[in-house]
């Protein structure tokens, strides 16, 4: 389809919220929602990337309906979506649960690991994103407490005690080896460890291991070490869930990692303040879609047949406007979090995400590419900025191609709308600390900026500045594009090369961003007292004009083609600001 037949079906389409497709023959290959079905329909006549290009020249025929509301629009758009897959649309295809603990109902209760609760009755705990460290602790309350983990038909069948009996595993319950109270007040304690007290399960696990050392068993006390080890880390570690009883809102986290064409997107699901699901979800990816876009088309596409939650935390802010007035307008509150809870769960999710990371393969792949002794250590920058204000850096670390949050480093910048003259900046910031000593990490094997050959000759010449000999190299977002000093490179989607440096680069550049927002959130505080503009209008004020003073400089007739600004809102901006 060339661009006159885009515009001469636009033409034909009313002015109305709907969803269109583009068709090849009886093959849906994009779906996408329009509050203008004409307009929106247009704009393809003159592609916004190479992608949706070759799309429209692709496509041979349009279909369109017309919804009552955006809202419509948007839910019908995740519908048909996932109904036709279409392959230029993030498209989600599965979901994966993860384990749990639970302690049943029972007259006398079950202890087992599972993937699908009893939710009449039992009581759970978790979930948990390591299977063996679960399996190790639930054996280790099992030999503590004797809560039995047979199934209810073997329970009923018994009549003498089981191998669990013979071997410490349980008190046998089912041949009245242990009494009911009894029992129960085991299983209180199997509870209250689960729930997260830790010494209920650690000290008599401690106080075995050094009985088998006195006694000379040292096999036995390295096994008991060991043991211990896996209980004393079970809720502070990776396995744990993290939770806070005080929170009593229906929250879910969600976490979007890209590789390629192929993204996922890690769910943490909280109910009054505890992690009660975990999942995660495979989406297809359209080149050139990054985790922003990817939480965009997931958001609609999984909530349409679920009920929303009372908050999202995301590690992204969705790239969608009409996502967000959805939420907003459906009461949803989302956040970005810079730090506490709110932030370890995101980064709890983000590493659910990336659960493939740190191939070593990948990593030797990269260093041979680039010609590098070693890639196991890399560093990512970034910047961010609302046309010149809020500017700031982020500094991320990967080793190993996992993240290492402790060795992430952020800077606020010298307010200036140039991308080149801030990276200089950042990267000369962390080449000066590193030359004079005064930043204590290890120098990395290769600096990734975030960018094309501009930011990288930026970079470049910082390093030169100060005399910081670390090798680096540019990634292009929109193609793609490996850029070094010798030449670029164009490696394929699904080369794991290239995913190690997609993965620090979308990792800097959320880092980036999440401060950045921080940042605006704390300004935005400006507009609070303002008649007429809440947090929805507050919004597509920042998204038109970037930041208070842009909005300082707009015209009242630009401040008035904002929806939702009349005449006196715009006398109340003019007053306040």
């Amino acid at each position: 389809m060339d661009a006159a037949t885009v515009r001469e079906r636009a033409g034909e389409l009313p002015r109305e919220p709907g969803v269109y497709q583009f068709l090849e023959g009886e093959t849906v290959r994009y779906v996408g929602k329009a509050v203008d079905l004409r307009a929106r329909v247009r704009s393809y006549a003159d592609p916004r990337s190479d992608r949706i290009g070759r799309m429209v020249k692709r496509a041979d025929a349009l279909d369109f309906a017309v919804t009552d509301t955006e809202t419509q629009a948007l839910l019908l758009e995740a519908n048909l979506i996932k109904r036709y897959q279409p392959r230029y649309n993030v498209r989600l295809k599965d979901d994966k649960s993860y384990p749990l603990v639970q302690v049943t109902g029972h007259e006398f209760p079950q202890i087992e690991i599972t993937r699908d609760p009893d939710r009449t009755g039992a009581t759970v705990f978790g979930p948990f994103t390591n299977k063996s460290t679960v399996e190790t602790v639930v054996k280790a309350l099992r030999e503590t407490y004797g809560i039995r983990g047979c199934s209810d038909h073997k329970f009923a069948s018994r009549d003498r005690p089981c191998l669990d009996h013979d071997i410490g595993l349980c008190t046998a319950p089912c041949t009245n080896e242990i009494g009911r109270e009894a029992y129960l007040g085991d299983v209180e304690s199997v509870e209250r460890f689960l729930g997260g007290e830790v010494d209920v399960l650690a000290r008599p696990l401690r106080r075995e291991m050094e009985a088998a050392a006195q006694n000379r068993e040292f096999e036995r006390a390295a096994n008991l070490r060991d043991r211990l080890e896996a209980v004393e880390s079970f809720h502070g570690g990776d396995a744990g869930a993290i939770s806070s009883r005080t929170d009593e809102r229906t929250v879910d986290v969600l976490g979007a990692a890209v590789e390629g064409e192929r993204a996922t997107v890690a769910r943490l699901h909280s109910e009054r303040g505890q992690l009660v699901d975990r999942d995660h979800h495979s989406l297809s990816v359209p080149d050139g879609d990054d985790a922003a876009a990817v939480l965009g088309g997931f958001i609609p596409q999984f909530y349409a047949e679920r009920e929303l939650p009372d908050a999202l935390l995301l590690s992204e802010r969705p790239d969608d406007a009409d996502v967000l007035d959805w939420l907003d307008a459906e009461g949803v509150g989302t956040r970005v979090p810079g730090a506490g809870r709110e932030a370890t769960l995101v980064d709890l999710a983000l590493k659910n995400a990336r659960r493939g990371a740190g191939n070593p393969d990948e990593l030797r792949a990269l260093a041979d590419a680039l010609s590098l002794p070693s890639a196991e250590r890399i560093e990512g920058f970034d910047v961010s900025h609302a046309q010149g204000s809020s500017v700031v850096g982020s500094n991320v670390v990967l080793v190993g191609g996992s993240p290492e949050k402790r060795d992430y480093r952020r800077k606020k910048l010298t307010e200036k709308n140039d991308d080149y003259a801030n990276m200089h900046d950042l990267v000369r910031w962390r080449a000066k600390r590193a030359v004079e000593g005064r930043d204590e990490r290890p120098d990395p094997d290769l600096l990734l900026i975030d960018g094309g050959e501009g930011q990288l000759d930026a970079a470049r010449e910082a390093l030169a500045d100060v005399g910081w000999d670390v090798p680096a190299v540019g990634l292009a977002k929109a193609e793609e594009i490996v850029v070094t000093p010798n030449g670029t490179y164009n490696w394929p989607n699904d080369a794991p090369h290239l995913h190690v440096l997609q993965r620090v680069r979308d990792e800097a550049h959320r880092f980036a961003v999440q401060y950045h927002q921080t940042l605006r959130d704390d300004v935005s505080t400006a507009l609070d007292d303002v008649s007429g503009v809440g947090p929805q209008t507050r919004r597509k004020l920042f998204r038109r004009f970037g930041s208070l003073d842009g909005i300082r400089a707009a015209s009242d007739a630009e401040l008035r083609d904002v929806d939702g600004i009349g005449e006196k809102t715009v006398t109340a901006l003019r007053r306040r600001l």
